[in-house]
Formats: C-alpha cells, structure tokens, sequence
C-alpha cells in the first residue's frame, strides 16, 4: 500500500512529546506548512491541542506533513489521547490530506487557544 501523507498539529510535531511515536513506524517529516483558514484550535488541559474545522471565525493553523504506511498510522492513532481523530485537512496550498482532529466534545470547557495560530507558539508563550 501507498504511504500515506498526515498532517498533526501538537504533539507528534518534531521535538515534541510523542513524535517518537512517528519516529517508531519509520514515519519521515515532509514540511511544515499551515491549513487553510477553516480551524479552529483548543488546548486540552495543556496537555495537547485539539484542531477542529469551522464553518466561520477560523484561522490559518501550523501543522508539519509526515509521511507514514497505512499500519504505522494505525499504531499512532492507537496511542493518541482520547477524542483525537483523524479526518481530512486542507492546507494553505488547497492540498487535502489526512490529519489529526478533535471530537468537538472533547474541546467543551477547554481553552480555545486559536489566536496563537498553533501549538508550538501557545506553548512557548505559556512557559516565557
């Protein structure tokens, strides 16, 4: 089967918290790159965002593209917190791929952290 390309937008990102579970399944970086202005993004519980997509009020969202096998995909999502997902993203260039989301009940009663436009950047603010 074809490798598939993946979008994330918190953790799995290089240097953070569980991009060893890319790493792993022999998952290569691609780029970064950002979504179209179509998301919207929480942060649940510091511990990990959670990007969902909007009919208005969006953003622009950072991501970086891996490129993954089908099996190495299905090892990830099986270690990612509960209520991610995955489901199509479109990113700045109108290119869809796959990418994690989050299940919009997971982002009730969370901190919408969508001005900071990623995770990286909400939490280098948050640690300064």
């Amino acid at each position: 089967m074809d490798d598939i390309l993946l979008a994330v937008n918190g953790t799995l990102m290089r240097g953070l918290e569980l991009n060893p579970n890319l790493l792993a399944v022999g998952a290569t970086f691609v780029r970064e790159t950002s979504t179209q202005p179509v998301y919207r993004l929480w942060s649940i519980n510091d511990a990990h965002p959670a990007m969902i997509r909007v009919k208005s009020g969006g953003t622009a969202v950072a991501v970086e593209v891996w490129r993954i096998s089908p099996a190495g995909l299905a090892s990830v999502l099986r270690k990612e917190p509960p209520g991610l997902c995955v489901g199509k993203v479109v990113l700045a260039d109108g290119e869809e791929v796959l990418g994690v989301l989050g299940e919009p009940i997971l982002c009730q009663d969370q901190r919408e952290i969508t001005s900071f436009g990623g995770w990286r950047v909400y939490i280098a603010r948050e640690k300064s």
